[in-house]
């Protein structure tokens, strides 16, 4: 099941077709058309207030489950609760846990270089956006980078089956709030779920400060940082991946991680990953424009040690 991992761009030998193109990307743009549903059914109080907490709900398990315990491992969690978080992440219809991750975690190891099928700088802003995810190359889990996880058979099923999650709520939506929980509750917050993940992909790799020298064009940007409780303090994480923190200082606001925290203090989760000091030390002096006194950039890196034990 293993596939190729290509920066496709239009007229490449390895781009799809615009037949597979487009036939793959159809529930996303139906998602999307689902949404005027609502000129129809109209727009009740109870359909908007379901609407904002499955967005910021499914943000977090997005940032929490997705991305910083699959793909990173910066903490550590029960089985069941592993089960829970995958589950609770792919509500947010991005796919299977385990094709989110090892898809990302390419991301890292290529970041920006041919082969990161989700940079702007390798393709266009659009399909760093969001045409990466239709492309025929990245239809498939990439096993080869996940093995760490796909040991775990409901792992392995959630992945295969990764509509049945959203299905659900969605059911749920048009049972709690009727049509307009459908449409607005359900359809609305998936939409804006997406392209707020999304712009990590894109829009943090054009547009933001750059605190460190990552190799990359990360950056840091507050405004996806707000949108995505966290995620946007991107050039930080490109430089230490293995730190459960994005947001590396007081002022960097990291939704995801304070709720992992208080997590940890009922013990939900444990063995959080912290930024160490001389990370954070070496951020201070460039903030300063001071020469950094550590020669090369540190650039510490989770993803070499995932793919290891993946291989």
């Amino acid at each position: 099941m293993e596939t190729t991992a290509i920066a496709a761009n239009p007229g490449t030998p390895n781009s799809p077709s615009r037949a597979q193109t487009w036939l793959q990307a159809t529930p996303f743009i139906l998602s999307h058309v689902a949404v005027l549903g609502a000129i129809w059914s109209g727009v009740t109080w109870s359909a908007a207030v379901l609407c904002v907490v499955l967005l910021l709900v499914r943000q977090w398990a997005v940032t929490a489950g997705y991305h910083r315990y699959f793909a990173h491992r910066t903490y550590k969690t029960s089985r069941a609760m592993q089960f829970f978080l995958a589950f609770l992440a792919q509500t947010s219809s991005q796919k299977g846990a385990l094709w989110w991750a090892a898809h990302h975690r390419v991301h890292h190891k290529l970041s920006d270089q041919p082969g990161d099928v989700h940079s702007p700088v390798q393709s266009s802003f659009f399909y760093a956006h969001v045409g990466w995810v239709f492309d025929d190359a990245t239809v498939e889990t990439r096993w080869d980078k996940i093995r760490d996880f796909a040991k775990y058979p409901e792992l392995r099923w959630l992945d295969k089956y990764w509509v049945v999650p959203p299905t659900i709520l969605a059911v749920f939506c048009l049972l709690v709030a009727g049509w307009p929980g459908l449409f607005i509750g359900f359809f609305l917050s998936t939409v804006l779920l997406w392209h707020n993940t999304f712009l990590i992909n894109s829009l943090t790799h054009i547009w933001g400060k750059r605190r460190f020298d990552t190799g990359d064009d990360s950056r840091n940007n507050a405004l996806t940082a707000f949108l995505t409780l966290g995620e946007g303090w991107h050039n930080n994480h490109h430089h230490y991946q293995s730190s459960c923190r994005n947001g590396f200082y007081w002022y960097e606001i990291d939704v995801t991680y304070y709720v992992l925290k208080m997590m940890s203090w009922v013990g939900l989760v444990w063995d959080i990953r912290e930024v160490p000091d001389h990370v954070l030390e070496e951020g201070r002096r460039r903030a300063k424009g001071e020469q950094d006194k550590l020669g090369e950039p540190v650039n510490q890196s989770s993803t070499d040690d995932e793919l290891s034990l993946a291989a």
